[in-house]
């Protein structure tokens, strides 16, 4: 199974009066997450389940994959105060049968991967924009292990 983190795009910074779930894409933030959809939409399995924090800046950075004819789900369970362990929980991860692609926000993404990949690490530092792809594999029989697959990084799609 492969478990794919996509970090929301470039957002407009919090400011007294203005919720966080509120925050939007900044036209920086936009065309970051257009070429990574672009991207993505190239390499994602035909069947990935994608999950969306229920931010606006998350909600838009997922749109412009949408318009590429993918579909998503909103998941409360996404938003920027869950756990690791709820993010694992929303992709059935290790137990999925699907890849499944999560985005959402910074620093939970990255303790997901340092949970996955950098044990001995309390988080990693997932870029906004980024998409860090985590798969497992069997091994020569000594069972599942976990991998990082790719980083991608907006600034290197050529679009």
């Amino acid at each position: 199974m492969d478990l794919i983190l996509w970090r929301h795009a470039d957002a407009e910074p919090g400011h007294e009066g203005l919720a966080d779930n509120l925050r939007r894409l900044t036209p920086k933030g936009q065309k970051q997450a257009q070429k990574m959809a672009y991207w993505l939409d190239s390499v994602l399995p035909h069947n990935c389940k994608i999950l969306v924090s229920p931010t606006i800046r998350t909600r838009e950075t997922v749109a412009a994959l949408a318009k590429l004819n993918r579909q998503f789900k909103i998941m409360e369970e996404l938003n920027p105060e869950a756990s690791a362990e709820d993010l694992l929980q929303a992709a059935h991860w290790p137990d999925a049968r699907e890849s499944v692609l999560l985005v959402g926000h910074q620093p939970t993404l990255g303790e997901v991967a340092a949970r996955l990949i950098t044990p001995a690490q309390s988080t990693c530092a997932v870029r906004k924009g980024n998409v860090w792809w985590i798969t497992q594999k069997e091994r020569d029989g000594e069972g599942l292990r976990t991998y990082l697959k790719a980083i991608m990084t907006p600034d290197l799609v050529i679009k």
